[in-house]
């Protein structure tokens, strides 16, 4: 991957869960403990394997984020289980539903540090999810004042990051996407002529995996100050 600096970028987009503050490691919690009530039923990978095949299967219907992810976890539950699981069972999954809505969103280290220091530059939030959960989020972690813009859309493929350049009215060229996310925040970007720098969290959605490959436009970092090297 390139070491060059990204001097004519016009704008710097950041995702927001699990880029400027943890969000996967909250919704594991909740997978192991709805794998631990379906004990009775099945193994935990068994649990595991089955969510996902049920948000695969409702992705095209309920999207990203909090209330999608419940719901399949409670439909999951519920399958699995054939029927038996208890009502006080469900009733402590939608409990902590109701608590990924609430979760704490401090930011991780360096965010708040690096985007101050990147003060002379437009910064946005780019991410996808339910509206008002992740608006919550973005003005529950402080880091608000920090951007000029924030879009938050059901995805995020090549049309959404052109939409994105358009209501900012740059080329895509000019753009410069921050994410966790191979999948979602680096490989679109690039494919409309973007710029990306990859951060890679130490946890990813099973949904997200994707082969990652390396590109003249893009870097990949370990550390959120790092993005000064390159701006």
């Amino acid at each position: 991957m390139t070491q060059q600096r990204f001097d004519h970028i016009s704008v710097i987009a950041f995702d927001a869960d699990d880029t400027l503050w943890d969000c996967q490691s909250h919704f594991d919690r909740v997978s192991q403990r709805m794998a631990e009530l379906l004990a009775p039923w099945c193994t935990p990978e068994t649990a595991y394997a089955e969510l996902i095949a049920t948000e695969s299967r409702n992705l095209s219907l309920s999207g990203y984020g909090c209330k999608a992810y419940i719901l399949s976890v409670l439909e999951t539950a519920i399958r699995v289980s054939r029927q038996s699981i208890s009502a006080a069972a469900i009733d402590e999954l939608i409990s902590l539903g109701y608590g990924l809505m609430r979760m704490p969103v401090p930011p991780l280290p360096e965010v708040e540090t690096t985007l101050q220091q990147l003060s002379d530059h437009r910064k946005v939030v780019f991410t996808k999810g339910d509206l008002l959960n992740q608006a919550n989020k973005v003005e529950r972690s402080g880091l608000a004042h920090h951007f000029e813009h924030v879009e938050i859309t059901a995805d995020k493929t090549e049309r959404e990051f052109l939409q994105l350049c358009q209501r900012l009215d740059i080329p895509p060229s000019e753009l410069l996407m921050v994410g966790n996310s191979f999948k979602s925040d680096i490989a679109p970007a690039l494919a409309i002529g973007a710029y990306g720098i990859h951060i890679p969290y130490h946890v990813t959605w099973a949904m997200e995996h994707t082969e990652e490959f390396a590109h003249e436009r893009c870097v990949k970092i370990q550390r959120f100050s790092e993005i000064l090297n390159y701006v």
